[in-house]
């Protein structure tokens, strides 16, 4: 009996984390399915970005929808969900030490998601589902595009029961005491939200299935609109906890960071859980179907509670990289904890800018935009997506990439090939990412739409200066485009020719060095709290000055927008 225990796991001798045998090959199975459809999803990138280049305008207009539809389910739906279900089923297996619990259940999972991912893209490429992502009714597509999405969201839900079926099984073993790690909690979080998100599918998706074979009569549009969001908003929350959960395991696995207090950490997912869904009103805005009340309460008030759930994440997490820092000795200045960071480290660097790029430009531009009343002059413009792909892509997907750098080796047990690539890619994709999305704001703060084939269709009213941006849109996607070929090319190319690491430690990507461990007052300092209890100050000096230069960048951003509102009804 302990033979064949023995025999189902292993030890990662890089880490020390104990491997799941019988889960290792659905964690990969479901990331190499996620790489595939997100290079789909990278094709459809490209493009698009180089036909909302006015100069080169390469696609027709029949293939601009097209592909803009190819591009949003991969991008938004495929890549993200499977990666996600590789996530819950490693984090709870490693991190517990408990054996998945039906494998079974996760062939089931991954047959029907795969199943349903090549029904939707070959139906779309075949030119039967030119409905873009949010396939709005009157908009009908073939019926195969309907009953695959259905399928993906079912498999998805079957997956993350499973998920919740391990976790219940780890809790009856005892495989672990006390709470469950910060990881394994904000991964919870993600399956939670994961099922109400999947829940919404259900409900708007075999409906419109039903019509369009015949079945029943056309639902209400309004009604459409309004559960769909449920679904496609709530589909980046999940994302959202899922990047968090990978933001703490980066930082610890590459700097020893441990988070300054775990039962604030853990309140902030919670707070996920119960008001993230209310963040999907905003795009339901410029709809007259909902009442102002609605959409004042949702966009003003209750939002803000998950807005908050994001600053704590936003403050907690660089400021443990912080202390770990000052406690390897990375004292001088106020940030010489940052400058001393493995910035060589691709695994760092891509979840720290992913940190900074969610949470300056995807956090500012997101709230603001959020408000009802600034919403109705950027609904329908480019600075939606543009806020879209600093959260989606800039936020998750880089999070992600940075991942991979230590799952690749922790799995297929094989060392990374061309490091020096690998270290360059995460900034490569950043800076893509970041010249796209400001393109895209700045075109849609002139009025350029976000769906509109050409904009100068009506002739030209936006200027050179909206072609300017717009150039900006094409360079950033080759950019960001190339990045992600790079990380495909890498990850690839180690599975097939990497050097095998078994039996020994991979090399080590860049751990900071410890330069002194007496760094005096920059280590925790215990105080007299009352009542006998001692309490610890932590040096977080850096991350405080990082967080006020962020409350001024949003002050500043969120009354320009009521300034250039204003402008629209001039007071006279």
């Amino acid at each position: 009996m302990n033979a064949k225990s023995d025999s189902a796991k292993r030890i990662c001798l890089t880490t020390g984390l104990t491997i799941c045998r019988q889960a290792e090959f659905f964690v990969k199975a479901n990331a190499v399915l996620a790489v595939v459809f997100l290079l789909i999803g990278g094709i459809a990138a490209i493009l698009l970005a180089l036909t909302r280049w006015q100069t080169v305008h390469l696609l027709p207009v029949d293939w601009f929808y097209r592909i803009i539809t190819l591009h949003g389910i991969n991008m938004l739906l495929f890549w993200i969900l499977f990666f996600e279900v590789a996530i819950l089923y490693f984090v709870v297996t490693t991190l517990l030490n408990v054996r998945l619990a039906s494998r079974a259940i996760a062939w089931v999972s991954l047959s029907m998601m795969l199943t349903g991912a090549v029904m939707v893209d070959v139906t779309i490429l075949v030119g039967k589902a030119d409905v873009m992502l949010s396939s709005y009714l009157p908009l009908l597509a073939h019926p195969a595009f309907y009953l695959g999405i259905i399928l993906v969201a079912v498999g998805t839900l079957i997956g993350v029961i499973n998920f919740f079926a391990t976790l219940y099984k780890a809790k009856k073993e005892k495989t672990y005491e006390g709470s469950v790690p910060l990881v394994v909690f904000g991964a919870t979080a993600a399956a939670i939200i994961a099922v109400v998100t999947l829940l919404h599918g259900a409900v708007v998706m075999v409906p419109t299935f039903l019509h369009s074979v015949g079945l029943i009569a056309q639902p209400d549009p309004q009604w459409y609109r309004l559960i769909w969001w449920g679904l496609g908003h709530m589909s980046q929350q999940v994302n959202v906890c899922a990047m968090v959960a990978v933001w703490y395991f980066l930082a610890t696995v590459t700097t020893g960071a441990k988070p300054l207090n775990e039962a604030v950490c853990r309140s902030a997912f919670v707070l996920y859980i119960l008001f993230i869904n209310l963040a999907s009103a905003h795009h339901l805005l410029v709809d007259p179907g909902v009442g102002a009340g609605w959409k004042i309460w949702n966009t003003s008030y209750a939002m803000y509670l998950a807005v908050l759930a994001s600053m704590m994440h936003g403050f907690t997490v660089p400021a443990s990289v912080e202390v770990a820092m000052r406690h390897k000795g990375y004292i001088r200045g106020l940030f010489g904890w940052l400058t001393g960071a493995p910035w060589r480290n691709p695994g760092f660097s891509a979840f720290f800018l992913s940190l900074i790029i969610f949470g300056f430009l995807g956090g500012i531009t997101g709230v603001t935009l959020g408000t009802q009343q600034i919403n109705i002059i950027a609904h329908n413009t480019l600075r939606i997506p543009g806020h879209f792909h600093v959260t989606v892509v800039g936020g998750t997907t880089l999070a992600f990439m940075g991942l991979t750098y230590y799952l690749v080796p922790l799995l297929w047990q094989r060392e990374y090939i061309f490091k020096p690539l690998a270290r360059l890619q995460p900034y490569l994709f950043g800076i893509g990412i970041v010249t796209l999305s400001v393109g895209m704001s700045f075109a849609g703060s002139m009025g350029v739409a976000r769906r509109s084939w050409d904009i100068e269709a009506a002739g030209s009213i936006y200027g050179p200066t909206a072609h300017l941006f717009l150039g900006l849109v094409g360079i950033g996607g080759i950019l960001a485009f190339l990045a992600l070929f790079l990380y495909v090319g890498l990850t690839v190319g180690t599975l097939l020719f990497g050097r095998r690491i078994v039996g020994r430690a991979m090399e080590d990507w860049g751990t900071p060095k410890v330069l002194s461990t007496s760094a005096g007052h920059d280590h925790p300092a215990p105080i007299q709290a009352g009542a006998g209890v001692v309490a610890t100050v932590h040096p977080t000096q850096g991350t405080m000055v990082l967080a006020i230069v962020f409350l001024i960048s949003f002050a500043v951003y969120y009354f320009a927008n009521w300034k250039a509102l204003a402008d629209v009804w001039p007071v006279r």
